[in-house]
């Protein structure tokens, strides 16, 4: 893979990032700011606020201890093996895919540290059923797994 593609999914990693940044900074200020239990959109969406100690979707929730600082240890190992795995991989499009989890995954790496967990806010739901409570950046990470998984089963090769 020449620099120049390098560069490209550098570029946007950090713009995934951003977004992702961008949402939270936004839902704080108005869910925290004003004092507001949930944005209400309509009978499917609303916007409610959830701090996620755990990882995706709440799995292995815990209070902040060394437990935590272990998760959050080995998402950081893993997001290392993910900037590997995006810089030597012979298929470029593998690595648009890799570089779509690592902008939302250092996403939610970013609040791990910074919030001690990951604010999510998206709640889908029908009549009593609710999804889990998620963000944009666990949306950016579903996409690119399953770009992954598409490529895979169709063994598609692009460099």
């Amino acid at each position: 893979m020449t620099n120049k593609k390098k560069i490209y999914l550098f570029v946007l990693i950090f713009a995934l990032f951003i977004i992702d940044r961008i949402s939270k900074i936004l839902i704080l200020k108005n869910l925290l700011n004003n004092s507001l239990p949930e944005i209400y959109f309509n009978s499917f969406l609303n916007f409610s606020l959830v701090w996620n100690s755990g990882i995706g979707f709440g799995i292995l929730q815990i209070e902040p201890n060394i437990f935590y600082l272990i998760i959050s240890i080995i998402i950081t190992t893993i997001n290392l093996i993910l900037i590997y795995w995006m810089l030597t991989s012979l298929n470029y499009l593998e690595s648009i895919f890799i570089s779509i989890i690592l902008g939302g995954a250092l996403g939610n790496l970013f609040d791990r540290y910074y919030y001690s967990s990951v604010p999510d806010f998206i709640d889908l739901h029908y009549g009593s059923f609710h999804w889990f409570t998620f963000n944009i950046a666990d949306i950016f990470i579903t996409i690119g797994i399953i770009g992954l998984i598409i490529i895979d089963l169709f063994k598609i090769k692009n460099k």
